[in-house]
């Protein structure tokens, strides 16, 4: 078994042995118990009563290797903890910067779209105002046309000019009528001529 891991720029690198007790176990079983080449008659089976299951002495050597290896896992699990709870920090950090930076793309995105919105609705209102001043000045000399009409209609249809005028030696006696609808207006005038020497 192996962990490699950085620690302040430095690599580093552990390797365990892995030790199974119980294999450690049967050899030493094995070692003690050497089987003859040749088998040796036995005799006949006998029946024997139970007896208690015999403790199993364990020497000083295997006590000790078990020592390390419980050490070894110790340290081995140990690492992995530290290992993984530096990959843990790294991450939820790494996961605070995104979501900055999705809420910074998010935000500048807003601004963008309510500054084009904005442009938008600045150009809209400027061709409407321009639409509806061009169709008021249409409006506006279309009624001056209108007036225009009207009035030389009544004018010429409404009223009446009538009037006399008398001529003499040193005077002219104008007797003028104008009517206009219900309005009568007469004016009367004499106007002397310049005699001279």
């Amino acid at each position: 078994m192996g962990i490699q891991f950085c620690k302040d720029g430095h690599v580093c690198q552990i390797v365990v042995e892995d030790v199974d007790e119980t294999t450690l176990l049967r050899e030493a079983k094995k070692k003690k118990k050497k089987k003859p080449e040749t088998p040796l008659p036995q005799p006949p089976p006998q029946v024997k009563k139970p007896k208690p299951p015999k403790k199993v002495v364990i020497s000083n050597e295997l006590q000790a290797i078990k020592i390390q290896a419980w050490w070894r896992g110790t340290l081995v699990r140990r690492t992995l903890l530290h290992a993984a709870l530096r990959a843990w920090i790294i991450q939820y950090w790494w996961k605070q910067k995104l979501v900055e930076l999705l809420e910074k793309k998010r935000r500048a995105m807003l601004q963008y779209y309510a500054q084009k919105k904005w442009a938008v609705v600045r150009l809209q209102s400027w061709v409407r105002m321009w639409r509806v001043r061009v169709r008021y000045r249409r409006l506006l000399h279309a009624v001056r046309i209108i007036q225009v009409y009207w009035r030389w209609h009544n004018c010429h249809t409404r009223g009446i000019f009538r009037g006399s005028y008398e001529l003499t030696a040193s005077q002219l006696g104008l007797e003028l009528e104008i009517f206009l609808g219900s309005h009568i207006c007469r004016i009367t005038d004499c106007i002397p001529f310049p005699i001279k020497n």
